[in-house]
């Protein structure tokens, strides 16, 4: 039988001390269920609200592209430096390891090839097989502006509504055609216009002009879009000047695994992103490891 007079004189209500307040710095979360901020948590650090994303799912639209014929071994092996990857079901399974400890973004729409108009997408995975594979969050292509924005629009809100009952962050992507310009003016409204239809992080691309307002305008992570391959220091300039406007960090793909020295290169991003190393310190960084590998 319990002691209950022993166990009485050993309790510790520490009545004179507040109740715990838990927060993080992850824009736009306050107000989320618990398992939801989780998952974002895994994906932006919640001391910083920032992260560095390794993105390799153009697969599903472009195939085996340069960089990404063999995942398993040009892929997987640098998830260990990113806070999050971003993939399809499909790579994910056949050539990510379970064991992989970075937060996970799936791929959650897609359509025609690149041969075709690409903004013709439907959502192309149940939420069901997201908590099934455990992601941290499902990504899906808004076409603002395009031939099919509207339906663009509905594979976002059902997957919102999907994503809210099973505790499932959505990324909202702003797609931007050949006929869209990407200023400031058109980024902010494809932003705002995910951000108010309910997804929870915003992955959008970076203008020289005004991305601070862009950032500014969207009451969710704004995470900037790596784009075309870059020289590896305008890359990295690119991703200084986007978290110094207020982004919550980078989303690169082709700039990283298309890099002479793709190691080297997440790891002077993440010293761009987490660090505010400067662009020019950033680079160093990374042409000394790519020397260093060269000679041995």
């Amino acid at each position: 039988m319990a002691d209950l007079e022993g166990n009485a004189a050993a309790k510790k209500f520490h009545s004179e001390t507040p109740a715990v307040r838990f927060s993080q710095n992850i824009r736009g979360a306050a107000n989320l269920d618990w398992g939801m901020q989780n998952r974002l948590s895994r994906i932006l650090d919640p001391d910083t609200g920032r992260t560095v994303v390794l993105a390799f799912d153009h697969g599903y639209f472009q195939g085996p592209t340069s960089g990404l014929e063999r995942i398993d071994l040009n892929i997987a092996p640098l998830a260990e430096y990113a806070d999050a990857v971003m993939c399809t079901r499909g790579a994910l399974r056949t050539s990510v390891p379970p064991a992989t400890r970075a937060g996970l973004v799936l791929r959650a729409s897609g359509g025609p090839s690149i041969l075709k108009d690409l903004s013709d997408e439907y959502t192309a995975m149940a939420m069901a097989d997201a908590v099934r594979i455990n992601a941290d969050a499902v990504a899906v292509q808004v076409f603002v502006g395009g031939e099919h924005e509207s339906r663009s629009i509905r594979n976002l809100t059902t997957l919102v509504d999907e994503g809210y009952a099973a505790g499932i962050p959505v990324l909202g992507v702003t797609a931007v055609g050949k006929e869209l310009v990407r200023d400031s003016r058109y980024l902010g409204l494809a932003t705002r216009i995910i951000a108010e239809l309910g997804a929870q992080l915003v992955k959008t691309y970076y203008c020289d002009e005004g991305f601070e307002d862009v950032v500014a305008g969207c009451p969710v992570p704004v995470i900037m879009a790596g784009g075309k391959k870059l020289p590896e220091l305008e890359a990295l300039t690119m991703a200084s000047n986007a978290v110094r406007a207020g982004a919550a960090g980078v989303d690169m793909g082709r700039n990283i695994f298309q890099s002479a020295d793709p190691a080297a290169m997440m790891r002077a991003v993440r010293a761009v992103v987490h660090d505010d190393a400067a662009p020019a310190d950033a680079y160093e960084l990374f042409r000394e490891a790519t020397e260093t590998r060269v000679l041995a």
